[in-house]
């Protein structure tokens, strides 16, 4: 009788397991947390503007909005927290700048794109969560 408890208990482990891993892939990949895959993200036109905002923690707490935005050089980007998904940060992915990390609605940070280019970012705990965002820079 204790020998049938041992097969049941590691078989349910090991089902167990198995779901518990299934569960965990879909936060490894872009989207697979509710965030948004920036770069296939329908692309916002801001340019001829001075500056610019993102929400953070948007949609349903893991995303930036507008995740894909296009602006000129020497516009300002300012992110404003939403207060929602716990604790963010805006950090380029080439390390141009990183902003603390806080769950402060209504909390900003800014950067201001000074040359051409595209910039990706993320907010670091929740990456893995694709929460990305992606600024164009064009002349």
């Amino acid at each position: 009788m204790v020998e049938h408890s041992r097969r049941a208990l590691v078989g349910s482990c090991g089902a167990a397991s198995l779901a518990l891993l299934a569960g965990c892939a879909g936060l490894t990949g872009g989207s697979g947390g509710g965030g948004t895959d920036a770069v296939d993200a329908d692309q916002v036109d801001r340019t001829g503007r001075e500056a610019v905002e993102v929400a953070v923690g948007a949609g349903n707490g893991l995303a930036f909005e507008p995740a894909n935005v296009r602006v000129d050089p020497g516009t300002t980007v300012v992110w404003e927290w939403t207060g929602e998904g716990g604790g963010h940060n805006v950090a380029d992915v080439d390390g141009a700048f990183e902003s603390e990390l806080t769950d402060e609605a209504g909390h900003t940070f800014e950067y201001t794109f000074e040359e051409a280019g595209t910039v990706e970012y993320v907010c670091t705990p929740h990456q893995t969560q694709g929460m990305r965002g992606v600024v164009e820079i064009v002349e």
